[in-house]
């Protein structure tokens, strides 16, 4: 079985982290472990697969987020995950939204840990690669940590070694989805206690983590840190984390060679027919914290959907940013 690196990894965020934006983040962090959007198994089975699977093969290690609670689908879509290519799949039980929820998957699923145990052995069964869950550490008033130490047993029990776990809660009615990653109260310290509690499994934390710091506290009671929103408003925080918790690298390349080589890439896809935006949506907060990060938003937000931009926009960009004394790796 395939064994990952899963100290450093990006969330699986919708309508964010598609294969334009996995390419980049592979550029700016070489050893991070990156996500898809969530997949729907239905999708899957009755849509357009190379749509929803496709990627390039820079971005392994990238695993595959499956939506769905039916064992014999998430079996089927396991498969598929694995014949594409895919290092992991992994089951999202944590996303709150009421569309999730209508489907019978998501977050919902905390109240029935016997099904998903039944779709991770269903999964185990026909593939090689890791099968990982991510998941809550609640729903609504099933939110002590007894209950939470009971899903993880009964799909442990089931063949489960990874577990990433967002440390809020979920309300499954009367929060939105943006209000459920955020008012929730963060509590860390029940995903160090599975730690404890289940040594010779792998758990990584995920929820509120924006800053190098905020990674360090975690990574002394935990085997991962998952980054999520702050991965993609400040993407070069991938590449700081890295650098403290991975070492140097031959691979880390400062701001402006990761824009260089990510022009190289939106110009094979734009022959491709892709929109010069679909791509550069993704890049907007690299230069946070550096002068120029300003003009080099607007300049791109401006400019890049128009339906004629090509990379001749990212480049008049880049010349808004101040040259900045990175002659290595990182440039802080």
């Amino acid at each position: 079985m395939t064994t990952l690196d899963r100290t450093l990894s990006v969330a699986p965020m919708m309508d964010r982290t598609d294969r334009h934006d996995r390419f980049f983040l592979r550029l700016v962090a070489p050893r991070t472990l990156l996500y898809t959007e969530m997949v729907t198994t239905g999708a899957l089975l009755h849509g357009d697969v190379a749509r929803h699977l496709d990627y390039n093969a820079e971005e392994h290690p990238v695993a595959l987020q499956l939506g769905g609670c039916d064992p014999a689908e998430l079996a089927a879509c396991a498969r598929m995950a694995e014949d594409w290519g895919y290092d992991e799949v992994n089951l999202n039980v944590g996303c709150p939204s009421d569309r999730v929820q209508n489907g019978r998957f998501g977050a919902c699923l905390m109240a029935e840990p016997d099904l998903v145990a039944e779709g991770v052995a269903a999964m185990r069964e026909v593939v090689d690669i890791p099968v990982t869950v991510k998941h809550r550490i609640g729903i609504d008033h099933q939110d002590d940590y007894a209950h939470l130490h009971d899903f993880v047993a009964r799909v442990g029990a089931a063949g489960c070694r990874t577990f990433i776990v967002h440390a809020r809660k979920a309300w499954l009615q009367g929060l939105s989805p943006k209000e459920n990653r955020e008012k929730p109260p963060l509590r860390p310290e029940a995903v160090h206690r599975l730690k404890r509690d289940f040594p010779g499994y792998t758990v990584v934390t995920n929820g509120g983590l924006r800053t190098v710091d905020d990674m360090a506290t975690q990574l002394p009671h935990v085997d991962g840190v998952m980054v999520g929103r702050a991965a993609y408003e400040r993407p070069w925080v991938l590449a700081e984390a890295e650098q403290a918790f991975l070492g140097n690298h031959p691979d880390l390349l400062d701001r402006r060679a990761v824009v260089e080589r990510y022009m190289a890439y939106m110009e094979r896809e734009l022959a491709r027919g892709v929109r010069l935006q679909a791509m550069a949506r993704h890049i907007l907060g690299l230069f946070q914290g550096v002068p120029g990060a300003r003009a080099w938003r607007r300049h791109i937000s401006e400019n890049a959907p128009g339906r004629d931009a090509g990379v001749a926009v990212i480049r008049e960009a880049l010349e808004r940013v101040a040259p900045a004394p990175e002659a290595a790796a990182l440039d802080g």
